[in-house]
């Protein structure tokens, strides 16, 4: 009712992309920095957690001249790519933790037995990265389901999301809390569901990034 179904599917369309995107491009980030040789890679794996300071609120502005200039402002590609943006330093950050935790006994049985490093990445690091993958999916999950500045920055009204239409619901039915709670407990469910399927994961992922040995 009210929009909310709609608002609801936009969010989902927005919301799934934009952490399976991050996720996938700091696990291959990760990987390379920890166990590839390449010039300058400290230096990459420095510039790219140096991000992890620079406040969101800073690049809005630039951002959003670019989309205009390039007709992605108020798409979901531009979406994608702003929590992409956003996301990626803390994704790398923490999966370099992880990664480079892994034996390097392991890799080199894996390499002494003819595998090529794609084949080590998709078949050995992936799937012992599940903790440290699923840990930043919640982060991310959470972050962009919740978000509401990059989502009236470079989004806009005109395809509501779940809190773009909560906080429209607030100011045109603030009686009707009926309604507002309806819309409130769509917006927290997904959620709790994600935080619940996955927390067996959550803490292994932030305990194993940060014990090594």
């Amino acid at each position: 009712a009210d929009g909310m179904a709609g608002a609801f599917f936009n969010s989902i369309l927005i919301t799934l992309p934009a952490t399976v995107i991050p996720i996938t491009m700091a696990a291959f980030a990760a990987y390379a920095v920890s166990w590839m040789k390449f010039p300058g890679r400290q230096f990459l794996f420095v510039m790219i957690v140096g991000l992890l300071i620079v406040p969101l609120q800073m690049a809005l502005i630039p951002v959003l001249r670019v989309y205009t200039a390039n007709n992605i402002s108020g798409t979901f590609v531009g979406m994608w790519l702003a929590h992409t943006g956003f996301g990626l330093p803390l994704a790398t950050y923490i999966m370099y933790g992880y990664i480079s935790g892994i034996p390097k006994s392991i890799l080199e049985s894996a390499h002494a037995d003819g595998a090529t490093p794609w084949m080590m990445f998709t078949r050995l690091i992936l799937p012992l990265s599940v903790p440290a993958i699923a840990s930043f999916a919640i982060f991310q999950f959470l972050w962009v389901w919740n978000d509401l500045l990059v989502a009236l920055v470079f989004f806009g009204t005109r395809r509501p999301i779940v809190t773009t239409r909560l906080a429209e619901l607030v100011g045109s039915r603030g009686q009707s809390w009926h309604v507002l709670t309806s819309g409130a407990f769509v917006t927290m469910i997904v959620p709790l569901i994600i935080f619940f399927s996955m927390q067996r994961y959550f803490v292994r992922g932030m305990m194993a990034g940060s014990v090594k040995g």
